[in-house]
């Protein structure tokens, strides 16, 4: 009941953060992009820290939601709730296909694999007319989420952040549970000991499978947000910069902690929207910070532990001295 408790305060206390900040439109922007990329990373964070495996396609997924979102409520006029199931939809076909294909590999042929896949979905977004081509596709409506006669719109990014903190929050505590079920912990075991897996009769290819269509929703359900937030989808989706910001959000913190992601994505968007250095500036800063994680935190930053200064013998002697009055 305590955790529970500090749970839910965090919540409330995140929810009303862009007030406590200002409520500035910057702030608001630079949050409401932190919740989507948080999220975004939160489908990847599973791969990686879970599976052990380094995914290079789940910007393929998160342009799927984002695309998806685009053509059907354009083209097909769906209200935002069937784009929503449309993009998880979308998703999951792709991830089934990736899966039965990449996940016969492992970690270097794996990422080599699922970048291939990614580099070949880039460029059928941009050559497939149907998709916009090169132009993509303009005129997203505004996000409307209304149910019945409870009205919920969504034009400004003021208005935006309520349903990417909803989106953000609804995330975290599934990814919670995903490590909690039997999945997440044949998924761990895989990971860790891929023999005992093994002798306890568990089938690897089919875990992998499983928990990458269960990742690949969650970087889509980010891509469709993105689409409405942003008015527009285009090839850009596929840019390096959306995958290197998803490896460094995960690791940047540290694997496997529930919190790291996020943490991670704000982090480098506060840099890249109070401190910035321009485009090429942000994005050098972008590859510099995974570069020295990497090389200096292998575990992240939550592994720096700072110790005290070993005591001299002067200082044990007034240690004792201490004691004994």
């Amino acid at each position: 009941m305590k955790r529970a408790g500090i749970a839910l305060l965090l919540v409330v206390v995140g929810f009303l953060l862009p007030r406590l900040l200002g409520g500035s439109t910057l702030v608001y922007d630079t949050l409401v992009v932190i919740a989507i990329f948080g999220t975004m990373a939160y489908g990847l964070d599973i791969i990686l820290s879970d599976l052990g495996e380094i995914s290079l396609a789940h910007t393929a997924f998160f342009a799927a939601g984002a695309y998806a979102a685009a053509l059907l409520s354009v083209n097909a006029e769906w209200g935002a709730w069937a784009t929503l199931g449309g993009a998880i939809v979308t998703a999951l076909v792709l991830a089934a296909v990736l899966g039965a294909i990449t996940l016969r590999t492992r970690e270097f042929a794996f990422s080599l694999v699922t970048y291939a896949a990614a580099v070949v979905c880039a460029n059928i977004a941009s050559n497939w007319s149907f998709l916009g081509g090169s132009d993509g596709v303009v005129g997203i409506p505004a996000l409307d989420l209304s149910i019945g006669p409870i009205t919920l719109v969504a034009g400004t990014n003021t208005q935006f952040w309520p349903y990417a903190y909803t989106l953000l929050v609804l995330t975290i505590y599934l990814v919670h549970r995903f490590r909690r079920s039997r999945l997440g912990q044949a998924a761990l075991m895989v990971h860790m000991n891929p023999r005992l897996a093994v002798m306890s009769g568990l089938d690897g290819q089919r875990i992998r499978l499983m928990v990458f269509l269960v990742s690949a929703p969650i970087s889509a359900a980010a891509g469709w947000l993105y689409a409405y937030q942003r008015a527009y989808v285009g090839p850009d989706l596929f840019d390096t910069y959306f995958l290197v910001l998803m490896l460094t959000a995960v690791i940047l913190v540290g694997r496997r902690n529930l919190l790291g992601p996020v943490l991670g994505t704000a982090i480098l968007l506060v840099q890249k929207s109070f401190l910035s250095l321009g485009a090429y500036g942000d994005k050098l800063v972008l590859g510099g910070v995974l570069v020295a994680v990497l090389c200096l935190f292998p575990k992240g930053l939550a592994s720096i532990r700072f110790r005290r200064p070993a005591r001299t013998p002067a200082m044990r002697s007034v240690a004792v001295e201490k004691r004994i009055v």
